[in-house]
């Protein structure tokens, strides 16, 4: 029975990274039309998460979690605009359909540790009325 429990811990410790990672990218979308405010100043910069296998050491089992926010370091656009010397004003590094794509499969993956979720659930419900 406590390793059904653990399961469940386990994948709501995965819907919290996806939950997370959800946000990310919700924040990358926002900014996606961002100009920087001055000529010397570089547009929002794309924000991505890497994730790490930790020990729960309460729970006896490895849980995912955020490792750490960065930046992705891909080149920022241009467009013609008469900002800097050449014409060109940079722009942000964010590529709407590379953050829908990822946006689907943090919500597939978020579902996936729900739908785990309940089937530890009923498995649960189903030993305990057994036991009765």
């Amino acid at each position: 029975m406590m390793e059904l429990i653990k399961s469940m811990f386990i994948s709501a410790s995965g819907m919290r990274v996806q939950g997370e990672r959800s946000r990310v990218i919700a924040e990358n979308v926002a900014n996606a039309n961002s100009l920087p405010q001055t000529p010397n100043q570089e547009p929002y910069r794309r924000k991505i998460l890497t994730f790490k296998s930790t020990l729960d050491r309460e729970l006896g089992a490895e849980i995912v979690a955020v490792n750490k926010r960065t930046f992705d370091k891909s080149e920022f656009g241009t467009r013609y605009d008469g900002a800097n010397a050449d014409g060109y004003v940079s722009l942000p590094n964010v590529n709407g359909l590379i953050e829908a794509i990822d946006m689907k499969e943090a919500q597939r993956t978020y579902e996936a540790n729900l739908n785990m979720i309940e089937s530890v659930r009923a498995m649960v419900s189903r030993t305990i009325e057994l036991i009765r």
